[in-house]
């Protein structure tokens, strides 16, 4: 779990520093826009093995977990983590870095909900399994 959530910091942190030095070029952002999505992806597979033993292995698998956790966890419920692993999903994998449309404004929002996310799940698993 703690290895995971070491991924999701370090994959944003590459995000962050991609998106900066991107300069706005297309290939560029779009790579930073995949990191921050990986980033997503890591503090799942987190949250999810750490309260179920599972290790999900598609995007699918994530989002049947996280609609269990949040039927099994109010605080999981609370943060409204799986429509928000959705929107993350939508916004950096599917438009930003499968179709190229590059908006800086927009994925910088988004890098700065994925640290967000990333921060609430750190959060989630103190209260639960801390």
């Amino acid at each position: 779990m703690r290895a995971k959530l070491s991924d999701a910091w370090s994959f944003l942190e590459a995000a962050k520093r991609e998106f900066s030095e991107s300069k706005g070029d297309p290939v560029k952002v779009r790579d930073a826009a995949e990191k921050a999505w990986n980033a997503v992806v890591q503090a799942t597979d987190a949250l999810i093995y750490a309260l179920t033993g599972v290790r999900p292995m598609s995007h699918y698998e994530r989002r049947v977990a996280l609609r269990d956790l949040e039927r099994r966890f109010e605080g999981a419920k609370r943060l409204g983590l799986r429509d928000r692993y959705m929107a993350r999903y939508k916004v950096l994998h599917g438009e930003a870095f499968y179709e190229g449309v590059v908006d800086l404004e927009e994925i910088e929002v988004e890098l700065g909900k994925v640290e967000e996310y990333i921060r609430d799940v750190e959060s989630l698993l103190k209260e639960v399994v801390d």
